[in-house]
């Protein structure tokens, strides 16, 4: 009896252990087909600017994603600088560093400087301007007559051709200026006698007939102003300053005659 519990106890323990065997069995046999029909990606560049562009925004978030898993699981300071293909930055930095520290603290890890090439090459550009600045001068100096002591007559030849041209350009655009000032004013000086000659033909009219009647269109006043009651009727008319029977204080220059019936 005891052998025959025994048998059945190894039996029990024993038939978890085969099941379980079974489950790993189909997961592997599950993972396995989906796997061929997802197929192997191929890691080449994709032709397709959108399905590009696709691809790189989502692998873009998941590198950052895991660089904010390691910062935070691991207390790790990760730095990451991309550039997308249409040159837009895309960057993280873990918040207890910035991206200078980093690079400051990669510097030292290796005994290098990232800025002595750069610096370099700046000094060498700052030389090459100091020298073209130190010529730009001498060439002004020498077109102002300074510093023609140890010229060569070549030199000298060219540059008097040079101030000819110079001279030249010079003289046609000041030339140009004065045309444009002198048509200017000559346009002004046609307005001015214009306006003159009307002014002189008003004159005339105003001195052919001195005693004209009130413009209805343009007075302060009706010509002919009537009455509703069968009144009188009035003329208004308009005598000029130099009439007599103005007076010399300065009155209104308006008269009513009245118009007999």
């Amino acid at each position: 009896m005891d052998s025959t519990i025994f048998f059945i106890l190894f039996l029990s323990s024993s038939f978890p252990f085969f099941i379980e065997t079974k489950k790993n069995k189909r997961r592997r046999k599950t993972r396995e087909k989906v796997s061929m029909a997802r197929g192997k990606i191929q890691i080449k560049l994709i032709e397709n600017s959108t399905n590009r562009q696709v691809t790189y925004s989502k692998r873009r978030n998941g590198l950052f994603k895991k660089a904010n898993e390691l910062t935070v699981l691991c207390d790790a300071k990760v730095s990451i600088i991309m550039f997308s293909s249409t040159g837009k930055l895309h960057e993280f930095i873990s918040p207890s560093t910035s991206t200078k520290q980093i690079i400051d603290q990669y510097q030292r890890t290796l005994g290098i400087d990232l800025w002595n090439t750069h610096y370099e090459k700046m000094q060498e550009q700052l030389k090459q301007l100091k020298e073209v600045n130190r010529n730009l001068r001498k060439e002004i100096r020498q077109r102002m007559g300074e510093c023609l002591n140890d010229v060569s007559i070549e030199h000298l030849r060219g540059l008097e051709q040079e101030m000819d041209s110079s001279v030249k350009l010079i003289r046609d655009r000041k030339y140009r200026v004065l045309t444009n000032q002198i048509d200017t004013t000559r346009k002004k000086v046609r307005n001015v006698e214009e306006i003159h000659k009307n002014l002189l033909h008003e004159l005339d009219a105003i001195k052919e007939d001195p005693y004209g009647l009130v413009d209805n269109g343009g007075g302060d006043y009706d010509t002919i102003m009537g009455y509703q009651n069968g009144g009188p009727r009035i003329f208004t008319l308009r005598l000029q300053p130099n009439h007599p029977n103005l007076h010399s204080g300065g009155g209104s220059d308006l008269t009513t005659y009245p118009l007999l019936e």
